[in-house]
């Protein structure tokens, strides 16, 4: 599946571990965006880190899953870059 995660991160500190951490899983788009593919386990693990992560009392996490078709459709204007598809890397 295709996701988008967004962050708001209240401490410096647990902000740039979850950075570093939402690295690991997906491409970094924008400051506090991430995107791409993602297996259902993979995701499944992302939420469980993002939770031991963050303050669920101050923080927010937002995970957008977009559709083969809304996928294709992502828009960038500027300076921002396209993340490739699966279908389209080269192991």
């Amino acid at each position: 599946m295709y996701v988008v995660v967004c962050y708001d991160v209240v401490s410096d500190r647990r902000r740039a571990r979850l950075l570093k951490r939402l690295k690991e899983v997906l491409p970094h788009v924008q400051k506090s965006v991430f995107e791409g593919h993602i297996t259902d386990k993979r995701l499944a693990d992302m939420r469980v880190m993002i939770q031991n992560e963050i303050d669920l009392d101050e923080d927010t996490v937002r995970v957008y899953h977009l559709c083969g078709r809304c996928a294709v459709a992502t828009e960038v204007i500027g300076t921002g870059t396209y993340v490739e598809r699966e279908e389209d890397q080269v192991i």
